[in-house]
């Protein structure tokens, strides 16, 4: 089994309908520290793509440079094939990046259809259309397959998958066409993850949406997204289909770089 790298300078090969993101020579400092080296990567039209990596890598720093939050030293972001500088976040969500935080950015006090329409909210001046936001939520849910009792009480008293199942279907209805998940299946349990998985696996049939996941549990990375990219000390030292990978020897790529970390270290001491 071969690694599928990517040639110099470019992202690999681009899919089917073409590539809603591209990705190249993406670099960022922080004061001393080097976050990223040379980023390239591409997302097709639809595709679920899992970068995954150990902490420290760079992954959040990618994730918030896509969503517009941070801007690079370095390189360049093409959205259809167009050169874009993200200018800030409310920039990003506009040409159609959203991503969702493990904060969520939920409130708990409010309802699951306030929680919906949060920044978002639909107006009958001078009042809120509180009628108007709950008959969609409802219908924006059930279409998603999300399963929730009612969208009246408050985001604090459901679970944790719940309440990252909120978040996404929020980003969807924004017209999101990129979906920057980070880490949604952190401290969840198996019933929580599995609702975070289903509707990863439902968006992929009923949408168009592209998804990029950042997840630590290869398993489950590998079973619900098409791609996976592994980033290592800055750079993306694997891109390869998932079905043609596996979680043994993404480990033992893992492994042989902690060891050759570690040798180098006794070697200086």
């Amino acid at each position: 089994m071969t690694t599928a790298q990517a040639p110099e300078g470019q992202s690999g090969p681009a899919g089917p309908d073409g590539d809603v993101l591209r990705v190249e020579h993406i670099s960022k400092r922080f004061g001393a520290v080097t976050a990223l080296i040379d980023i390239n990567m591409h997302l097709a039209r639809g595709e679920v793509l899992g970068l995954i990596g150990d902490n420290g890598a760079g992954k959040s720093t990618l994730l918030k440079i896509l969503c517009g939050f941070q801007a690079p030293d370095a390189g360049r972001i093409l959205l259809d094939g167009q050169e874009v500088a993200l200018k800030s976040v409310d920039h990003a969500r506009s040409l159609g990046i959203d991503a969702v935080y493990q904060d969520l950015a939920l409130i708990d006090q409010l309802t699951v259809y306030h929680n919906m329409f949060l920044n978002r909210e639909q107006v009958r001046w001078p009042l809120l259309s509180n009628r108007a936001m709950r008959k969609l939520a409802r219908e924006r849910l059930d279409n998603m397959g999300i399963g929730l009792k009612s969208v009246d009480e408050p985001v604090a008293r459901l679970s944790g998958g719940q309440r990252q199942a909120i978040a996404v279907a929020r980003s969807v209805y924004t017209d999101a066409k990129i979906l920057l998940l980070d880490e949604p299946l952190a401290a969840m349990g198996a019933k929580e993850a599995a609702i975070i998985l289903d509707l990863i696996r439902d968006l992929k049939r009923k949408s168009n949406v592209s998804i990029i996941i950042i997840a630590h549990n290869y398993g489950q990375v590998l079973e619900i997204t098409d791609r996976v990219n592994l980033l290592q000390h800055g750079t993306i030292t694997l891109d390869k289909p998932s079905q043609d990978t596996s979680v043994q020897e993404l480990n033992d790529i893992v492994i042989a770089e902690y060891r050759k970390a570690l040798e180098e270290r006794h070697r200086a001491g």
